[in-house]
């Protein structure tokens, strides 16, 4: 590896790890994990669901999202109750303080693209862009 792929090879790592702090850090300061903030952005995205459905969506075992709902449910995030039309299932779903909680995190996740992005030219984005969904197309492959 020679030339400017091993800088950017560094530039990524370091950029990962910069990116994962500052997340870490939002997310810690809500006492929230990244997995539950995975299940809360899940909910807000897509509204009331199904353990089942969100096991699935994260890409976790229905033992783990129901250790994570458990918790999320004692901090006062997620609610679950009976599904309206399936007894066999549970639905669940944002409470008031969870709502307001994604709230604000979309609001800084808004605010963080305008402070990382501001200035920067259209084609400089579209090219960030496609480079990194690259990279993360080579990785997904390699993880089958």
């Amino acid at each position: 590896m020679a030339g400017s792929g091993a800088g950017a090879l560094e530039r990524l790592f370091e950029l990962a790890v910069m990116t994962s702090e500052f997340m870490e850090r939002g997310m810690a300061a809500r006492g929230l994990t990244r997995a539950r903030t995975s299940v809360l952005w899940a909910l807000h995205q897509r509204g009331p669901s199904t353990q089942k459905a969100l096991a699935d969506l994260i890409g976790v075992t229905p033992r783990n999202i129901t250790g994570l709902l458990d918790a999320l449910e004692a901090d006062g995030f997620a609610e679950r109750g009976r599904h309206p039309t399936d007894r066999r299932a549970t639905l669940v779903s944002l409470t008031a303080k969870g709502v307001e909680t994604m709230t604000g995190l979309t609001e800084e996740y808004r605010a963080g693209y305008d402070f990382l992005f501001d200035g920067v030219p259209a084609a400089d984005l579209e090219s960030f862009v496609s480079v990194a969904c690259t990279v993360m197309d080579r990785i997904r492959s390699i993880e089958c």
